[in-house]
């Protein structure tokens, strides 16, 4: 009995791990539907290829980091034969899960620095962020490293929240993504007395995107609970609903714009993932709408207003709702408003700035360096040609050339 239980784990989470990493899809071809076409080629080469350098980077140092885990022994013992690994391979698939987390911060990167950013010093970066600096925050949320959860808890009464990572995963993400679209700066030809905006390439690209992520999602909400002991269906639910809150806003808050649309459904998933696990679903439809207004408001207002160059609107999607995901799970997770408990509303905006914060100016010093001695950006002339010729040789419809 024990034995089918602890297959059905690892059935479980692995399920789950090739729904997030179905979400990586997801992401290259929100990107390539929202760059030019001259792009695309970089778009899905480069999301690729940081998923497999994260993966290393990962499994090498950044999951030792965040869980104490080494992988440096042998095949008997990692499938659970001696001490350290659970049975039947479960701290494997735990790992893969995590790594599809993990590998999503420089996917999340890549959306805000889309169409200048140089290859390689890229792909290392993204490394670096996966294997260093995403774990110390990933540890001390989701491990209790160092003591501060415990130090929260009696202190302040309750540990920070985030149960699917609006916070360790999306406005840390974001945080690093507006560090690097900074240090970067605009596209060629985006600002100043003759700049413009630069139109999508492909709008049914674009929604094909949010599709695969929307999917993959509740991989990423519902499998968090890590064992079938402890899945939930009210994260099911309560994803949906916050999905669905966050098209309906953004869809009236954009005017029906399908840009808007497809990443107000976005939006409204990233803030319900830290209090999925406690919401009543009517708070996670309000979470939901929320974000889809933040969204195009912040959007609308770092583009235009900031001249901030962030071409897929990372630092508003992940960033800015991300944060409001995680001060939300501490209001609508009271049982005053109906959900579980167990959350405190001034631990949950202490937990949300501080990490967002760290990873802001983590991200800040890791760019300001990288622009420094390696040099990050493309120069004018290569992003006219094109990131796909200019890069990688070869265009999206090879045979037009």
């Amino acid at each position: 009995m024990d034995q089918s239980v602890i297959g059905l784990d690892v059935f479980f989470l692995l399920v789950g791990a090739i729904l997030v990493f179905s979400m990586h899809g997801g992401f290259a071809f929100l990107e390539l539907g929202t760059v030019r076409s001259k792009n695309q080629v970089n778009a899905m080469v480069k999301i690729i290829v940081d998923f497999a350098f994260s993966t290393l980077a990962y499994f090498f140092v950044g999951y030792w980091i965040a869980y104490g885990v080494s992988f440096f022994a042998g095949a008997a013992e990692l499938s659970g034969a001696a001490g350290g690994f659970a049975p039947q391979g479960l701290s494997l698939v735990k790992f893969f899960f995590l790594a599809t987390f993990a590998a999503a911060v420089p996917a999340i990167i890549s959306g805000g620095i889309a169409e200048r950013a140089k290859f390689w010093p890229q792909v290392a970066t993204a490394a670096l962020i996966v294997g260093l600096i995403y774990p110390l925050s990933e540890g001390i949320v989701w491990n209790g490293n160092y003591g501060i959860q415990a130090w929260l808890k009696s202190a302040l009464g309750a540990p920070f929240h985030d149960f699917a990572g609006s916070i360790v995963v999306h406005a840390a993400g974001g945080g690093l993504a507006l560090a690097a679209v900074l240090m970067l700066g605009a596209r060629t030809g985006r600002y100043g007395p003759h700049g413009r905006p630069f139109l999508p390439s492909s709008i049914p690209w674009l929604g094909l995107g949010t599709w695969m992520l929307c999917i993959g999602w509740f991989g990423f909400n519902v499998m968090s609970a890590q064992s079938t002991a402890a899945v939930s269906g009210l994260v099911a639910l309560n994803s949906l609903l916050a999905m669905a809150g966050g098209i309906v806003a953004a869809a009236i808050a954009g005017k029906a714009d399908p840009g808007f649309v497809h990443n107000g459904a976005l939006a409204g998933l990233v803030a319900v993932c830290a209090g999925s696990d406690v919401m009543h679903p009517l708070g996670a439809l309000v979470v939901g709408a929320v974000a889809g207004v933040i969204f195009v408001r912040g959007f609308s207002f770092t583009q235009e207003r900031l001249k901030i160059d962030d071409v897929l609107g990372v630092w508003p999607l992940h960033g800015l709702c991300g944060l409001w995901g995680g001060v939300a799970a501490g209001i609508f997770g009271l049982t005053q408003l109906g959900g579980m408990g167990g959350v405190s509303p001034l631990v949950q905006i202490i937990g949300s700035v501080s990490v967002a914060a760290y990873a802001f100016l983590a991200g800040l010093a890791l760019y300001a360096l990288g622009r420094r001695f390696v040099g990050i950006r493309l120069s004018d002339e290569q992003q006219r040609r094109g990131a796909d010729l200019a890069i990688h040789s070869i265009g999206a419809m090879p045979e037009e050339f």
